[in-house]
């Protein structure tokens, strides 16, 4: 399979796990009550099952293609003892398989959305959590040992965490904001109370992302800095801190400055201008969000070592 293929599928599976573990959070901590509905505000349904079921489809290609190459066969029957080998025998394997059970949890608590939303949400986020930080075992911390192997997990995971809190949070404001949504001032009432109330999540999750992210290149790199003019992972990893210092500076208008507008329009009754313009800084955040996610399955196939040009 090709390096392009392999990027593909574990953007993917970063996609799909943070949307699933992100937008379930986003309902505990930001709807209330009968708000945890599928369909009230939104299809949690859809979007929580719909990614429990493609994360473990795109699980099973992701291990498959692992097998192959680290075995080097293409034949699925001569590739099926690779597979049982990694599963039984590897740290990737079994956190492979834990993962396939939680989502397996995951989807099945949405049969229990209508009784019990916030109780099936919580089931869905900590599933869709336990998921996302196997994710840890695929990357740079697997090299580790002993404790350096522990702390690199560790801050791996959390940051794994608040990207998906994140992201998953954008995606449900990108939802709430749709333009045949924002029909009346109650949907927009929502919308502002939701964004308003994203500050402390938003500024948690902005701290976690940044110290976590300079821990991991601390000890993937180390203390140097020449390897981010002189190898690719350095360029890629450049162009993804400016990416998410302009995401900081939309999630700052969002919070300071088209939050309070929506509000204030909504007490003078003229909120379509406040909507529309807190809607498109939404979704430029978003498709900022989607490259980040895109340069990081980028970036876990690669070396930060110094790339040395042949004479």
């Amino acid at each position: 399979m090709s390096d392009w293929a392999s990027i593909a599928l574990r953007f993917g599976v970063y996609m799909d796990l943070m949307l699933l573990f992100g937008v379930a959070l986003f309902g505990l901590y930001s709807l209330k009550g009968r708000e945890r509905v599928s369909g009230a505000v939104l299809p949690f349904r859809s979007i929580v099952a719909g990614t429990a079921a493609l994360g473990v489809l795109v699980s099973v290609a992701s291990m498959v293609m692992m097998a192959s190459a680290m075995s080097g066969e293409l034949d699925l029957a001569e590739l099926r003892p690779h597979i049982e080998m990694m599963v039984v025998e590897t740290d990737v394997g079994r956190a492979w398989v834990v993962r396939i059970i939680v989502l397996v949890f995951g989807g099945l608590a949405m049969m229990l959305n209508q009784r019990a939303p916030g109780f099936s949400l919580l089931v869905a986020a900590i599933a869709g959590g336990i998921a996302l930080a196997s994710l840890a075992w695929s990357g740079h911390g697997a090299m580790d040992e002993g404790v350096r192997r522990f702390w690199h997990f560790s801050t791996d995971i959390l940051h794994l965490l608040a990207a998906g809190a994140w992201l998953g949070a954008l995606v449900a404001f990108a939802w709430m904001a749709r333009r045949d949504t924002l029909q009346t001032e109650e949907s927009i009432k929502l919308l502002a109370r939701t964004v308003t109330g994203f500050e402390s999540v938003g500024a948690l999750t902005v701290v976690v992302i940044a110290v976590t992210g300079v821990v991991n290149y601390l000890f993937i790199v180390g203390p140097k800095f020449d390897v981010l003019l002189l190898s690719t992972y350095g360029k890629l990893l450049i162009i993804k801190v400016m990416l998410f210092a302009g995401m900081l500076v939309l999630a700052a208008l969002n919070r300071f400055h088209l939050g309070p507008r929506l509000e204030r329009s909504l007490r003078e009754g003229k909120y379509r201008m406040a909507a529309n313009a807190l809607r498109r800084s939404v979704l430029i955040e978003l498709s900022t969000a989607f490259l980040i996610v895109g340069l990081v399955a980028w970036l876990g196939t690669l070396s930060p070592e110094i790339e040395i040009a042949p004479l």
